[in-house]
């Protein structure tokens, strides 16, 4: 017959350091599981909000190239393309990708410079549901451009809960 070397953790009546360990390690794990399922439209417009602050969002100066339909939300391929020269005095800062359905609506956020001589990013991500993605750029003059795309999603991923 089996016998544990150590008896469980409610049987002391002081806990182990074993089962403080134990409870620690699963203390990340229910928070995951705790956090809500989807962001939302507004969610999505306050992490936009987050990144570039009050400067006015214009249409235009790049482009979210992005599959209208997907067959499966696993991995969703992604290009973003700004219309910059990519000199010292007029290039990308950053290029952002956002979704509104997602569990984190600030799906990446990537840093360019003057020396990436193309303006454009390539990526896959992860999709939840159908949902409206936005594509923003922040160019050196601080101004901010943005464009959008529905994706209807048919094998949904990343689903939480």
């Amino acid at each position: 017959m089996w016998s544990p070397s150590l008896p469980p953790c409610g049987t002391e009546t002081m806990p182990s350091r074993r089962c403080l360990l134990g409870a620690a390690l699963l203390l990340p794990v229910f928070s995951i599981v705790a956090r809500p399922a989807r962001a939302t439209p507004a969610a999505m417009q306050a992490a936009i909000r987050d990144l570039i602050g009050n400067a006015p969002l214009r249409q235009g100066r790049i482009k979210l190239e992005i599959a209208p339909l997907v067959e499966n939300g696993n991995t969703v391929p992604v290009t973003l393309r700004a219309d910059s020269p990519m000199t010292t005095t007029d290039h990308v800062r950053r290029m952002a990708l956002f979704t509104e359905a997602n569990p984190q609506p600030q799906v990446a956020v990537f840093h360019l410079g003057p020396r990436a001589g193309r303006a454009m990013v390539y990526t896959r991500m992860r999709l939840a549901t159908s949902q409206a993605v936005t594509a923003i750029a922040e160019m050196s003059d601080g101004s901010v451009w943005q464009d959008s795309a529905q994706v209807i999603v048919t094998l949904a991923a990343c689903v939480e809960g």
